[in-house]
Parts: C-alpha cells; sequence; structure tokens
C-alpha cells in the first residue's frame, strides 16, 4: 500500500460515523441499493442493515448490484425485523421511518446529532407496518410537485445529505463518535481486503 493510499484510509475512517446508519427493507432493485450504498459511503456511514421478509431466500447483494461501495460500508442481513430493530435499540439509536401519516414531520424539522437510523422500504409498499411499528417517528421529504414521492435511493440521498449538513454544521465528522480500537479495526480489515490495484 502506498503512503498516500493509507493516508486517504485513515482520513476517511476518521470521519466515519458510528451512529449514523440506515435501515433498507424489501428493497430489491439492485441499482437502487448500488446507489444508496454509494450515498452511504460518501456521507460516512459505516454499516447499513438489510431486512428481507419477502423473499428470504434471496439475502446477499450480488456483486454487481453495489459496485465498489460494498468494500466501504458493512452491510448486516437479517430475515426478521424484530431481530434488526432488537440490535439498534440495544445500541440506543433513535429509528425514523420515511412514511406519510398524520404524525409525520419534515425531514429539515429533525435533529441528525444524536444516534440515528433512517428506514426506508419497499419501491412499491414503503416501510411495513411491522417496523412502523418500532419506529420512534416517522419524516416525509417535503414535495411541491403532482408527484407525491421520490425514487427510494434518490430519497436516502437527499435525507442522508440533511443528515450531512446538521453534523457537518457542528462539527462531527471533526470529531466522530468512534474509538482508536475501533479505527484500526477498520483499518486493518480495508487494508488486508483490497487488491494491488486498488491500492496503488
Amino acid at each position: 500500500m502506498t503512503p498516500e493510499r493509507e493516508k486517504k484510509f485513515k482520513e476517511v475512517i476518521s470521519r466515519r460515523q458510528p451512529d449514523l446508519t440506515l435501515i433498507l427493507e424489501n428493497i430489491h432493485d439492485p441499482h437502487n441499493i448500488s446507489a444508496i450504498l454509494r450515498t452511504c459511503d460518501a456521507v460516512g456511514i459505516m454499516e447499513v442493515y438489510v431486512i428481507n421478509t419477502t423473499d428470504p431466500l434471496r439475502k446477499k447483494l450480488g456483486k454487481k448490484s453495489s459496485a465498489s461501495a460494498r468494500k466501504w460500508v458493512k452491510v448486516n442481513y437479517f430475515n426478521s425485523v424484530y431481530e434488526c430493530v432488537d440490535i439498534l435499540k440495544m445500541k440506543g439509536i433513535v429509528i425514523y421511518a420515511t412514511h406519510l401519516s398524520t404524525d409525520s414531520v419534515s425531514l429539515y424539522d429533525l435533529d441528525f446529532s444524536r444516534p440515528v437510523c433512517l428506514a426506508f422500504g419497499n419501491e412499491h409498499a414503503g416501510v411495513s407496518e411491522e417496523l412502523l411499528g418500532y419506529a420512534d417517528g416517522n419524516f416525509i421529504i417535503p414535495m411541491m410537485g403532482m408527484i407525491p414521492s421520490l425514487n427510494v435511493s434518490v430519497a436516502c440521498a437527499v435525507s442522508l445529505y440533511e443528515v450531512y449538513r446538521q453534523r457537518a454544521k457542528t462539527g462531527m465528522y471533526e470529531h466522530p463518535a468512534r474509538q482508536d480500537k475501533n479505527a484500526n479495526e477498520l483499518f486493518a480489515e480495508w487494508s488486508g481486503g483490497i487488491s494491488a490495484e486498488e491500492a496503488s
């Protein structure tokens, strides 16, 4: 590994946000998944949670579906909504689901300086009733047009960059909530799992 590559790894790892994540529930379009993971990497997300309850046999994401971003963002797989949510709750992470209801608030009214997970549902059905039951709140992205929704990958990007804006403004990327031990482990994982071409 070149010194430049090592420096890049350490800079990126230092800005990772261990208390920021996503739930992707029953999202099957590989192009959407690829775009979402790329945005996750761009805003410093370390890992995402993928729930698949509609087709348990389709558990893993194909290599082509997530492009190179999958090397830098850990993907955790679940066939149970409860098991996924239970892990996040134990970590003290608040879950906000994208869902239009009477108690939904604007994306721009939420405080993203706290440990948070944004939940996005299926391209057609949205977030399931089961997952909504575990969510701490619902949010919407304001719309001014005739079509009341965005493509799920676009919705993720819009939402995550509002999270980024808030966190960058308060200096959370300069002082991320992670420990040196975790940073060292992540560096070892990244540097040990790349090809000679990627290391140069």
